[in-house]
């Protein structure tokens, strides 16, 4: 009888990961990605168009307790910039145009995302909701269409509130947005997430669709390849590059290269990404160096 039980459970256990061993196996596996962290209106554009990245992820966009939504220069000399409210994109034509340029003709990126924690999510998810009538719902709409946006990225440290997150990820679904997560710790919040959001769906309309993994600081002992197992996605590794906040967690081309070549062959990556080209340009470092070792990993 035990015996018995025992197998029935596992027959059970393996039945039930199937649809999450399928989305690893489907994943895309030519990801090159980096973080934004200095203000785009500051930034190297063109070198971020030409270096082999084909991601990029805004850093510091947030959202307030009305539903505005603020994006946050993190620069020397910016200011911070109220970029939707009561429905209607404010940030100005110069920001939309330095977002949309981002995605041209002549630039190897596809993929714009903006990133965010999930402060005044739960509220706002309570209290008015999600529909289409909120001031969130419609200013969401209204950045998307203004940035030529296509997902939204949940860098979430401290909240983790797995219905209001789920809630909110299927509100910019509504929208035509793409969801995904940075995480650093909590597999079982991120399990509950990415199983809860892509519930009934399968690769490629997966809505939370990408798995930014933070391996340095926090989450500098983080093991992608047993990291996508638990998710049932392949991850995307991030390195912090050289950088003199945190010197110890810096990443130089030539260790970013011996990184991400191990974690491609251990399997369960679906690309590479750093943080972050603020430090890339403060410190004088190549963006081609750290872009070309992305290209030869994960063509």
């Amino acid at each position: 009888m035990m015996k018995w039980s025992v197998l029935r459970g596992a027959v059970l256990f393996e039945l039930l990961l199937q649809p999450f061993a399928s989305a690893v196996d489907q994943a895309a596996s030519n990801i090159r990605s980096i973080y934004l962290f200095k203000d785009v209106m500051k930034s190297n554009t063109t070198a971020l168009q030409t270096s082999g990245f084909n991601s990029v992820i805004m850093f510091g966009v947030g959202i307030l307790g009305n539903g505005d939504i603020m994006y946050y220069s993190n620069t020397p000399g910016s200011s911070d910039v109220l970029a939707a409210s009561n429905g209607t994109y404010v940030g100005g034509e110069a920001l939309a145009a330095k977002v949309q340029s981002f995605k041209t003709s002549t630039s190897g990126i596809n993929r714009v995302e903006i990133s965010m924690n999930s402060q005044h999510v739960k509220d706002l998810m309570t209290n008015p909701g999600p529909g289409p009538s909120t001031p969130l719902y419609r200013n969401f709409a209204a950045l998307k269409t203004a940035w030529g946006l296509d997902a939204v990225n949940n860098d979430d440290e401290s909240l983790y509130d797995v219905a209001s997150t789920v809630k909110f990820a299927q509100m910019l679904a509504q929208i035509g947005y793409k969801y995904t997560i940075a995480p650093y710790t909590n597999t079982a919040f991120w399990t509950s997430v990415v199983r809860q959001a892509n519930a009934g769906l399968a690769d490629p309309n997966l809505l939370l669709d990408r798995v930014y993994l933070q391996c340095y600081d926090g989450g500098a002992r983080n093991n992608p390849a047993s990291w996508a197992g638990t998710l049932g996605l392949n991850v995307v590794p991030l390195v912090w590059v050289t950088n003199d906040s945190k010197p110890a967690q810096g990443t130089t081309v030539a260790q970013a290269r011996t990184k991400f070549t191990g974690w491609a062959s251990a399997g369960g990556v679906a690309g590479g990404g750093y943080w972050n080209d603020y430090d890339i340009e403060k410190n004088g470092l190549s963006y081609s160096q750290y872009g070309d070792v992305l290209v030869s990993i994960f063509k």
